[in-house]
């Protein structure tokens, strides 16, 4: 009786957590979010993230050349101890340069996860699909677009303008922190008007 009740109480939670977490995209708490964001700041360093990436990764320099805009959030912070979320603000740099929108991103997560950590990831938007899914109204559940690729090493060597064949590609970078494992599983996109 006692071990059922635990789990029942710790199942309890973590859906309690994730289904607070995952609404945390949309609603009064995004537009908290937004109230609070600084938008010059936050296209100051997004370009500055921007460029640092493509100064240092050779595929990132290749695609910001061809892409139709490119989504950064220069700074995300994840934790969480079994129950977990993540949460930050980017921008979206035209390819002209130009910011005009900007967004948040938030997910919750659950599973063997202990720790807090931060990074940034950037967006490279390739085609006007990739656009079309960033304004839905209801935020862009990114983890499951199948037209997705994360670029890590293995892909980043072999990546050409010939190979290209998604519309969308994800660069993490600047990670610090404790926690295992990067992904956009979980991750939902939603354009903020600060």
């Amino acid at each position: 009786m006692k071990h059922t009740l635990i789990k029942l109480a710790t199942t309890t939670l973590i859906a309690t957590g994730a289904l607070t977490l995952s609404h945390c995209a949309n609603g009064p708490t995004a537009n908290i979010n937004a109230a609070s964001v600084n938008p010059k700041q936050l296209a100051a360093d997004s370009r500055k993230a921007l460029n640092s990436l493509c100064q240092q990764n050779l595929a990132a320099r290749k695609l910001r050349a061809s892409a139709k805009g490119i989504m950064v959030f220069p700074q995300i912070t994840k934790g969480g101890f079994v129950v977990g979320g993540m949460g930050g603000n980017g921008a979206l740099i035209r390819n002209d340069g130009t910011i005009r929108d900007f967004y948040q991103t938030a997910g919750a997560s659950y599973g063997l996860q202990a720790g807090i950590q931060q990074y940034g990831y950037a967006l490279f938007l390739m085609d006007d699909s990739a656009f079309r899914n960033l304004n839905s109204s209801s935020g862009w559940e990114v983890g499951s677009s199948p037209s997705l690729v994360i670029v890590d090493q293995g892909i980043a060597t072999s990546l050409s303008t010939t190979t290209l064949n998604k519309s969308t590609y994800a660069f993490f970078f600047n990670q610090r922190g404790l926690m295992g494992g990067l992904g956009l599983q979980g991750a939902k996109i939603t354009r903020i008007k600060p």
